[in-house]
């Protein structure tokens, strides 16, 4: 099996209030020297062939990411199906 993984990510521009929560509150952990937190979401999409980067491009537009507020990268993973045993 090959595993693609698409990363999304609120575009620049656009506020992120869970990042800005993150942000206010590492200073109660002791962190100061971070002045900003992005969140995104990370989705694994396995394909029972070959990886195909294109199919996962047309699925992150169609379904995954708004592209109005969001960007998307799409990347073959390098991770082995050994790693995800997390024994």
């Amino acid at each position: 099996m090959a595993r693609v993984v698409v990363d999304v990510m609120l575009k620049p521009e656009i506020l992120d209030p869970q990042g800005q929560a993150v942000v206010n509150a590492l200073p109660r952990l002791g962190v100061s020297d971070v002045s900003s937190v992005r969140i995104g979401r990370r989705i694994e999409i396995e394909f029972s062939g070959e990886a195909d980067l294109d199919r996962a491009r047309e699925i992150a537009d169609k379904i995954l990411a708004n592209p109005v507020i969001e960007d998307y990268s799409v990347h073959v993973s390098e991770q082995s199906e050994a790693t995800d045993d997390p024994a």
